[in-house]
């Protein structure tokens, strides 16, 4: 009896993936690359100019809300006047207690050295809006009778009491050289009314936190609607800076001063104002 070889059945090879074709690397021409920049560059204009915008605190006149050195980022949005074109946008009128930028109020802007009008950009507190009876006592901010309950400002002291800045309107502005103008001096008894100062329509009364070295509408008078800017929203950067170094001109001062913040950057930047929300 003969056995049978049994056969091992041998199944066919896997056929093995071809490789994918290798891609082309395209690079990307002159051309797309000047396209690219271009685009980011439009787009941050646009924010820059109708939706946000950097602002740098140069004095004292709102510690310690705000500190010399602050780098803000202001919204241009919010208490802009309402626009057509963007609908969707909430808008609001400025209301008292918000932190407001604004074009300082003048008769006529100064030129620049190049003969152009140069206008000053402020921060201040919004204090009344159109309409208000405002009168301070002893430094108390009184809005239509009401006494305002200001912990942010500066407190008045028999050390720091002036007259002037904490019974007015009582005592009248008088013009003098960086203080009150001549046009408000003037103005000025117009808008008295059995010893409170009437907000016209339109107009804004502003004063800095820190009210025994701001000069604010106390000096100046009303902010018109349309100078107002925007709010600012937060802090980005913070570096200690004395006020000095903005009163100073020449390009080996500006090079000085940018090589101390490049050497004291780490040192002398306000850390835990960094982000900080502007209230």
């Amino acid at each position: 009896m003969t056995k049978k070889k049994s056969l091992a059945v041998q199944e066919p090879p896997e056929a093995k993936p071809e490789p994918a074709p290798a891609r082309e690397k395209v690079e990307e021409t002159p051309f797309e690359a000047v396209a690219s920049i271009c685009g980011v560059l439009v787009v941050g204009l646009f924010i820059l100019t109708f939706l946000a915008q950097n602002f740098l605190i140069p004095s004292g006149s709102m510690e310690k809300t705000l500190l010399v050195g602050d780098h803000l980022v202001v919204d241009r949005i919010t208490l802009a006047p309402p626009s057509r074109w963007m609908p969707l946008v909430h808008y609001r009128e400025p209301r008292r207690g918000d932190i407001v930028v604004f074009i300082k109020p003048s008769p006529e802007p100064e030129p620049d050295a190049d003969g152009k009008p140069q206008y000053l950009f402020l921060v201040k507190r919004l204090i009344g809006v159109p309409g208000d009876h405002i009168h301070l006592r002893n430094g108390i901010v009184i809005v239509n009778g009401v006494a305002q309950a200001q912990p942010h400002a500066q407190p008045t002291t028999p050390q720091n009491y002036s007259e002037f800045l904490d019974e007015f309107p009582s005592v009248p502005p008088w013009p003098q050289p960086g203080g009150a103008t001549e046009s408000w001096a003037v103005d000025f008894p117009n808008h008295v009314v059995n010893g409170d100062l009437v907000v016209p329509p339109g107009m804004y009364f502003m004063m800095g936190d820190n009210r025994h070295d701001s000069l604010d509408s106390r000096f100046w008078g009303f902010v018109p609607r349309a100078n107002v800017v925007g709010r600012p929203l937060f802090n980005y950067w913070s570096f200690k800076t004395p006020e000095s170094v903005y009163d100073e001109t020449g390009v080996g001062n500006r090079v000085a001063w940018m090589v101390h913040v490049a050497l004291h950057f780490f040192t002398d930047t306000r850390w835990s104002r960094t982000f900080h929300l502007i209230r």
